[in-house]
């Protein structure tokens, strides 16, 4: 059983000339509950956008995004938002922590619009990162590593269908990138999630068996030879 199929997706952006330029163009696309996929894309190849739009966080312009059943791209914003909240976790390359709290509050935050906020469970993410000791801190008073063990706990906290992953270790030195990478993938693996993975980085890469060329299935690169982030 596929927890995401994408068919027909389109998604243009208005140029400075005030024309239209396509940046994905997706004929179809699916992952298979439980699978680890990684999607190769250079920069401005438009994975990120594609992303965005399985996340709901932008609107097709034409296609159908099918997300654990539920065809999201036909929502409205608030529909949207509820089916993320209750089957998707996202891991951005940036964090997005939210800097005024602390590492279990930001976990607890990621549960706010699903089942609601569960402490104990919280607490055992946390633990699983390995930031037992650190769930009163805030991110300023982190490391760069420990924060992206916040943000896998937090992408986790809803116990999620899938787990998407924008360039999750890009702000990590090698080591701690192959470890958090590692993490990453047994999170997924012990909460029955799927994982679709978008990078450059030919190290992360190979470490997946499933690695998918995001220029061989966006037919925008073609049209346009380039794209956007």
């Amino acid at each position: 059983m596929d927890v995401l199929v994408v068919e027909n997706v389109v998604k243009r952006f208005t140029s400075p000339e005030g024309g239209t330029v396509p940046v994905v163009d997706v004929p179809r696309f699916s992952v298979a509950d439980g699978a680890q996929v990684a999607l190769h894309g250079s920069s401005g190849s438009g994975k990120t956008t594609f992303l965005n739009l399985i996340a709901g966080i932008l609107r097709p312009d034409a296609g159908r995004i099918v997300l654990a059943g539920t065809e999201i791209a036909a929502l409205g914003e608030s529909a949207r938002d509820a089916v993320r909240a209750k089957t998707l976790g996202y891991v951005f390359q940036t964090f997005n922590l939210l800097q005024g709290y602390t590492s279990l509050e930001n976990v607890l935050l990621g549960m706010m619009f699903g089942a609601g906020p569960d402490v104990a469970f919280a607490r055992e993410l946390l633990d699983r990162v390995g930031l037992r000791d650190r769930a009163g801190y805030r991110p300023g008073q982190l490391s760069v590593g420990q924060q992206q063990r916040v943000a896998l706990a937090r992408a986790l906290a809803n116990r999620p269908r899938l787990v998407l992953a924008d360039e999750p270790t890009g702000s990590l030195d090698p080591r701690h990138a192959r470890e958090a990478l590692a993490l990453l993938r047994e999170l997924c693996a012990e909460n029955g999630a799927a994982l679709l993975l978008v990078s450059h980085d030919p190290g992360v890469l190979a470490q997946f068996e499933e690695v998918r060329d995001f220029a061989a299935i966006n037919r925008a690169m073609s049209a346009t030879g380039g794209g956007a982030a």
